[in-house]
């Protein structure tokens, strides 16, 4: 199946449940995600989108757990960056109508111990289909070492996700 298929497909799975049931669908991921995360003193991590996989609970949980959360921030048509995440106060809303950290860039990629990579679609050997836009294939070259955690819902993972030289594959699809 092409990537765009694929895209549409899952779309219309997702347009089945309701803003609260894809709510109530997020707790079983989460539950398998946060034993991933309590050795990670610095997180990269995403502010979910209403048809994603809901982080915000989990990024005030790992705040109060004294953790360092980043967020990307969109700069341009092809590069994103990362921010601190202290709490909902500091989010504006950015590119493609996404909650996105004010202040200072963090930089020391090195830090970075684990990063939660929202998707379309995943396939058992990692292989990962965003949106189109390619930002995370093209950010998370710059964390050769970073174990990669791919978040999605259980009906996202499929059979097999078309891949390109260029993709990132994640270590782990929760």
């Amino acid at each position: 199946m092409h990537k765009q298929a694929l895209r549409q497909q899952i779309r219309q799975i997702k347009r089945q449940f309701s803003p609260q049931q894809l709510e109530e669908l997020s707790l079983p991921v989460l539950d398998r995600l946060r034993p991933l995360l309590c050795n990670a003193a610095v997180v990269m991590a995403y502010y979910s989108l209403p048809d994603e996989v809901c982080t915000r609970q989990l990024l005030d949980e790992l705040v109060d757990d004294g953790k360092m959360v980043l967020l990307p921030k969109v700069l341009d048509d092809e590069t994103m960056e990362l921010h601190r995440y202290q709490s909902s106060a500091d989010l504006l809303e950015g590119a493609f109508h996404i909650m996105e950290p004010v202040g200072a860039p963090f930089t020391d990629y090195d830090q970075i111990v684990v990063a939660l990579i929202p998707g379309v679609a995943f396939d058992a050997e990692g292989h990962r289909l965003g949106r189109g836009k390619g930002y995370y294939d093209r950010f998370l070259q710059s964390l050769p070492s970073v174990k990669k955690i791919g978040v999605c819902f259980d009906f996202q993972k499929v059979e097999s996700v078309p891949a390109e030289a260029h993709d990132v594959v994640v270590d782990i699809v929760v």
